[in-house]
This record gives C-alpha cells, sequence and structure tokens, in this order.
C-alpha cells in the first residue's frame, strides 16, 4: 500500500481537491462550485477524488486544507495541515515552476500577487474589498452581454480596437459597460476593454507598489481567459505563464505541505457520510460577547472558534453539551 496525501482549496466561489502520490504526481483532482455550502462542496469533492482514484492503492495518510474556509473544513476533515492561501499558491507554484518570481492569481472574489525570491516568499498583497476583476465580475459582465464567460477571451482577441471600460469600481464597469453597448459598440471590442480594464485595476490596486519580475506565473480561474491572459503580456511586457492546472495551485500547494508534516494518519473518505454542521453562539461571559462558531458531528461538539479567550471556548462547549443531553 503505497502513501497519498490530500489537499483541499476551499474558496467562496469554487473547491479544488488533489490526491498526490509519494513520488508527487497527481493521482486525482476535481474542481466544482462552492454553492455557499463549504461542507456540501468538500463532501462532492471526496466522492470525486475517490472516484477519480479507482484503481491505484494510495492510502491517504495526510490531509491539508487552504482557502477562505481553510479552519471550517480542517476541522471536518480532521487535517493535519492548515495554512493560507499565500503559503499554499507559492508551494504548489514552485513544485511546477522553481525559478518563478511573481504569481499574479485571480480567484472568485478575491485576486493576490505574490514575489518570490531564490524560491522564497518575500511580499504579497490580496485584494478582498471589491470584486471587480474577479472571476464574479466577469462571469455578471458576461451574463449581461449574454454570452457564455468561457468563450470572454475569444471574443476579446478578436477585437481590433478594445473599447474603455471603467475597470476601478464593480459599478462604475457595469454601467459604462451599459452605456457603451448602448452606443453600438462592438461586443468583442468591450470584452476586450473588460480584460484590459481588469488587468490595470489589477496592476494599479494588488500590484501597487510591487516589483514585478519575470517569470511571472498566472493562475486561478481567471487565468483560463485567454483574453486577460494577452492584456497581461501587454501591460507587462513579460511572457505570461498559464500552467493547464493552475486552477488547482493552491489544492497543490497544500497537499505538497501534508507530505512535508510528516503526519502518518489514515483519512478515510467516508467521512462525507457523515453528518456535520455549524451553529452560532454569542458567548455572554463578558463584555466582549463573543461570537463563536461551532461545528458539530453527528450532534456532538468537534470544535469552534471566534472566541478571545480559553474560557469563552469552554463555556460554548458545555452550553452546547448540556443542551445535547
Amino acid at each position: 500500500m503505497s502513501r497519498g496525501y490530500l489537499g483541499i482549496d476551499i474558496g467562496s466561489i469554487s473547491t479544488k481537491g488533489v490526491v498526490l502520490a509519494g513520488d508527487e504526481e497527481i493521482l486525482a483532482s476535481t474542481y466544482l462550485w462552492t454553492e455557499g455550502d463549504p461542507i456540501g462542496a468538500v463532501k462532492r469533492v471526496l466522492e470525486d477524488l475517490e472516484r477519480g482514484m479507482d484503481g491505484s492503492d494510495a492510502e491517504i495518510v495526510a490531509v491539508g486544507t487552504t482557502g477562505s474556509a481553510r479552519e471550517l473544513i480542517g476541522a471536518v476533515l480532521g487535517a493535519q495541515v492548515v495554512k493560507n492561501e499565500i503559503t499554499a499558491h507559492a508551494m504548489g507554484t514552485l513544485s511546477l515552476h522553481p525559478d518563478v518570481r511573481t504569481i499574479f492569481e485571480i480567484g472568485g472574489q478575491d485576486s493576490k500577487i505574490i514575489i518570490l525570491r531564490d524560491g522564497v516568499p518575500v511580499d504579497y498583497a490580496m485584494n478582498t474589498l471589491c470584486a471587480a476583476g474577479t472571476g464574479s465580475f466577469l462571469s455578471a459582465q458576461a451574463r449581461r452581454l449574454g454570452i457564455p464567460v468561457e468563450l470572454f477571451g475569444e471574443y476579446a482577441l478578436r477585437s481590433e480596437c478594445a473599447t474603455k471600460i471603467a475597470g476601478r469600481c464593480t459599478v462604475f464597469a457595469e454601467s459604462d459597460l451599459v452605456h457603451k453597448a448602448q452606443m453600438g459598440y462592438a461586443t468583442e471590442d468591450i470584452i476586450a476593454g473588460l480584460c484590459n480594464a481588469i488587468v490595470s485595476n489589477y496592476l494599479n490596486n494588488v500590484g501597487k507598489g510591487k516589483r514585478i519580475e519575470p517569470p511571472i506565473v498566472f493562475q486561478g480561474g481567471v487565468s483560463k481567459n485567454v483574453g486577460v491572459v494577452e492584456a497581461f503580456r501587454r501591460a507587462t511586457g513579460c511572457d505570461i505563464l498559464v500552467d493547464e492546472c493552475g486552477h488547482l495551485t493552491g489544492a497543490l500547494g497544500i497537499a505538497l505541505l501534508a507530505k512535508a508534516s510528516g503526519a502518518e494518519e489514515r483519512f478515510d473518505f467516508a467521512v462525507r457520510n457523515t453528518s456535520f454542521r455549524t451553529v452560532g453562539r454569542e458567548c455572554g461571559g463578558c463584555p466582549n460577547n463573543c461570537e463563536v462558531v461551532c461545528v458539530l458531528r453527528d450532534g456532538g461538539f468537534l470544535e469552534a472558534w471566534g472566541n478571545r479567550c480559553d474560557a469563552g471556548l469552554e463555556r460554548v462547549r458545555r452550553a452546547r453539551e448540556t443542551q445535547r443531553a
């Protein structure tokens, strides 16, 4: 029986999963929508991964989670490693491009830049306050234009004169897009303008003050949009590397970190059949009145966070157990 390592990257829009073999070969991978239900999404990811491993003799011995719901899913899966997206993406990218110096990442609702020197992350920035220039922004504009977002890149490359779109704010971008469409601008020119606006917004906000040097790797769901990739090439004057599995880099990185942890604890895919749910509780033990999120497994207390002190956590735990009794 060989060893395997599970990495889960769970974000607000999509959930990604990767199973690595001991030699770091990807045995199975999947990518699906979170749909506002991270626990349900992870259960579906586990089902896909187990199906993808059919025929493999690998046994999962370590689990890692990353992404915005990493703490929740880490508790549900009993993960040995729980790390932020910066660490996971850097690790995953370095495994594919050891000489990378800049990572662009644009996901469903946020974007980030990671600066590396000699294989070490030395600087980073994230944009989480506004969805302008992210995957959800592009999807919204695709619906407005009546064009599948998967075809946006092809439309953008057809353009001979990109329309200027105000991309610093979703509200202004949408009104500007509607205005340009009503004026009669060609759809491909409007889409090319959107791609340019996304890149300009990214470089002027997320990348502001950063020393961007090649090799540059672009990842995240938006990296599949060839129009945005081309816009980055023009704006930076550099080649932009996009991997076929670039949307899985966070999951790949956290799986590698799980392997590096040296953990040896058998993981059972049957955990997806367990009932998990979350409940919110206000502590009430002091004026802070912390809002604590409790994770329940088959109705019993599993984990909680949001408390500012251990006494608050214990108070909520006792209240939950008393209620169950």
